[in-house]
């Protein structure tokens, strides 16, 4: 797992990769640069369809073109990304499952077992000569297949031509504003899973008004989840509740003494969590109304 981790931060590549959920697949380039002063720089471009793609520079995405699968654009390209073995362990069982290969090399095969309801399973196939993950599967409790990154090619050259990591013309830089401080004051959960705590706070402008919507996220060295956060204004809203494949969204409207607001958590944990996290979000104020 050590070693795992430190692959993430430390390695440089260049690769192919299929993504698959709910039955779709698309398929990636990703360019990764481990710099000297260990400032980190990768390039993602989608290549079916119209071309997307993504530049990110330390983990923080600095432009996108297209609606490129969110689960890929993400803070991470893997779940492999920044694990803490001792966090992960409390929450998970780990288990050697063998050797296999992947994209012609030599693999690991690791298993995370989750110790509870509330998180899915992952099965990690970790390449030997570096540690970097291979393949990827998302798995829930009745060990259906709900989500699988896999490299079909790799190259783990240390240093990748300046130019595969420039972004073309049409990426458009994207803008992410951290929350003010007192968000994190005014809003708090009456209950969480075990192990999942608040790791960020940022608003976005909202897609169907100028509304800045507030975003929570949390997580278990894992999984992860978000909470968004957006004032109504007396429109009507419905409540709601969505699955794609690993990805739940759970929408409530909430009253609050600053007005209605809908409460939705989106992230890849079993729905019954995420509802009754939508179900426990109370305004600080604690004159929030059930």
């Amino acid at each position: 797992m050590q070693r795992l981790s430190q692959a993430e931060s430390k390695q440089s590549f260049q690769g192919t990769f299929v993504y698959e959920r709910n039955g779709n697949f698309s398929t990636h380039s990703i360019w990764r640069q481990v710099e000297p002063g260990g400032s980190v720089r990768e390039r993602l471009l989608q290549l079916d369809g119209t071309p997307q793609e993504m530049l990110r520079i330390n983990g923080q995405a600095q432009c996108v073109n297209g609606p490129i699968a969110s689960a890929v654009v993400d803070e991470q390209a893997w779940p492999a990304h920044g694990l803490d073995a001792k966090q992960i362990e409390q929450w998970y069982e780990l288990r050697l499952d063998g050797e296999s290969r992947v994209a012609g090399r030599s693999a690991v095969v690791l298993g995370l077992v989750p110790r509870d309801q509330h998180r899915y399973g992952v099965q990690l196939y970790v390449d030997k000569e570096t540690g970097l993950p291979l393949k990827s599967l998302l798995v829930n409790n009745r060990g259906e297949l709900l989500e699988r990154f896999q490299f079909t090619q790799l190259d783990t050259a240390d240093t990748q031509p300046a130019s595969v990591l420039q972004p073309s013309t049409d990426c458009s830089p994207v803008r992410v504003v951290k929350a003010r401080t007192p968000l994190v004051e005014s809003w708090h959960s009456e209950w969480l899973p075990p192990g999942f705590s608040l790791s960020a706070v940022t608003q976005q402008r909202s897609p169907v008004s100028s509304d800045s919507v507030d975003c929570l996220v949390y997580d278990d060295g894992l999984a992860r989840f978000s909470v968004f956060l957006e004032p109504l204004h007396d429109a009507a809203v419905a409540d709601a509740r969505n699955q794609l494949g690993p990805t739940v969204a759970v929408s409530r409207r909430l009253t609050t003494d600053d007005g209605d607001v809908m409460v939705t958590v989106v992230g890849e944990i079993p729905l019954g969590t995420a509802e009754r996290i939508a179900m426990s979000m109370r305004a600080a104020d604690m004159h929030a109304a059930r």
